[in-house]
């Protein structure tokens, strides 16, 4: 198993490069499904959870090339003749979730394993199967599978409201909508830019689909769809840990630069709140520059749905505050359970205390080198950026977590100055008791 290995005290001096978004390539890659005939999908980074639907996807049929040197992704489904999601893979990422409209949307038939995933907290599919029965599909669990499938062999099409708002559930109703027999309507729907950019790269192919980027979107179904070629989007989630990441091991006064993000991805939130640490941020196309200042200001937030602050950043900004000068908070509205990242930040020296879904931070504290688990995907990278910054050296095991949603993270930061590096280790050793003096 690999670890990442983080020798604190060297200032982040940059550029920092954000890569394609998973987010929103995993739901290209579903789409893809839709058309018969090769789709092209560049800008995508070379990402575990990616290898993983790419196999997903093979087994439905279709071919699956990668290039991982120029990220760009084939897929060749002019054969879908086998619809199944099998638990064996979907277990590794709920994002094969995804085959469910999407093999209803090509084949009027789908069976998908329920799926695993993180070990921070729930989240149900519920949402998906009655949005699916709402747009006509017959449904029923066996064997912890979910078998559907479409009378006539496409959904009616229908209305749903979303409740709550859901990214996933967004997506897949769509991926069923867009060749349904009718009109159908997905209300409280999610918002977020790796929605509106699926959902432009589905009209592309030519569904009809009105109302992206609004909590009410509109789809009247077609007979098919036809390939296409897209660009995926920057990874908005990467672009504001960086930002993060500047902010806290940046030199003071001295400019970091973080290249190739969509800012305005990020949310109107998140930038406020960013401001208010004192931070120097200037937002240019494609370039975000991050000064350090030399007293961060505790600045409290609170995760909300886009366009509010993202929870897949308030493991990083956990860790900003515990550099700051004063008292602040971090509640998650969410997800009740996802503070698994604190007790490993409390082993490096944060004062952190949680209440519910509510963590207070008290900066100030020395923050000093150890060995810490990674337990999801947000928690080992706040872990490496608290090893950025500790006194010593940090080991951050279990960090496959951290290579589903970061491409080549310990390269990106050597570049930019940072000291650390990637060992293998026996996920089960332990390590000799040292004398005691």
């Amino acid at each position: 198993m690999d670890k990442l290995v983080v020798h604190g005290g060297s200032p982040l001096e940059g550029p920092l490069t954000v890569g394609g978004s998973k987010n929103t390539a995993l739901p290209l890659m579903a789409a893809a499904l839709l058309a018969d005939g090769s789709t092209r999908i560049t800008n995508v980074p070379n990402l575990r959870d990616v290898r993983t639907f790419s196999n997903v996807i093979r087994v439905a049929g279709p071919a699956v090339t990668f290039d991982a040197d120029a990220n760009t992704l084939t897929i060749d489904a002019s054969t879908v003749n086998h619809p199944v999601a099998p638990y064996e893979l979907v277990k590794k990422m709920r994002a094969s979730f995804y085959m469910l409209g999407a093999l209803i949307g090509r084949c009027g038939e789908a069976k998908v394993s329920l799926p695993g995933g993180c070990a921070w907290g729930p989240r149900p599919v519920d949402l998906h199967i009655e949005g699916m029965k709402a747009f006509g599909a017959d449904i029923e669990l066996e064997e912890g599978y979910v078998l559907a499938s479409a009378p006539g062999g496409r959904l009616d099409g229908g209305t749903f409201r979303l409740d709550p708002s859901s990214v996933g559930a967004t997506i897949n109703l769509l991926l069923g909508a867009v060749t349904a027999q009718g009109p159908s309507r997905i209300e409280n729907a999610a918002q977020e830019p790796d929605v509106v950019a699926f959902g432009e790269a589905l009209k592309e192919m030519g569904a009809q689909i009105d109302g992206l980027g609004t909590n009410t979107i509109e789809i009247q179904g077609v007979d098919a769809l036809t390939p296409a070629s897209f660009r995926n989007t920057p990874d908005r989630i990467e672009l504001g840990t960086f930002m993060l990441m500047a902010a806290t091991a940046g030199a003071p006064g001295q400019p970091v630069e973080v290249r190739r993000g969509t800012h305005e991805h990020l949310g109107d939130d998140f930038k406020e709140r960013f401001a208010e640490t004192g931070v120097d941020v200037d937002y240019a196309d494609e370039v975000v520059t991050v000064t350090r200042p030399e007293t961060l200001q505790p600045v409290s937030i609170e995760t909300a749905p886009y366009p509010g602050f993202p929870t897949d950043l308030q493991a990083q900004w956990t860790v900003l505050l515990g550099l700051a000068d004063g008292t602040a908070t971090v509640t998650d509205t969410i997800y009740d359970d996802r503070f698994k990242h604190v007790p490993e930040l409390q082993r490096l020296g944060m004062e952190i205390s949680v209440e519910g879904n509510t963590a207070t931070v008290h900066g100030g504290a020395p923050i000093k080198g150890a060995q810490v688990m990674s337990t999801d995907l947000r928690a080992s990278v706040s872990l490496v950026m608290a090893g950025m910054v500790a006194e010593g050296t940090t080991h951050v095991l279990r960090v496959y977590h951290l290579d589903r949603g970061y491409e080549h993270l310990e390269h990106k930061l050597q570049d930019a100055g940072i000291n650390i590096h990637r060992e293998e280790y026996e996920e089960f050793d332990e390590p000799a008791a040292e004398p005691v003096s």
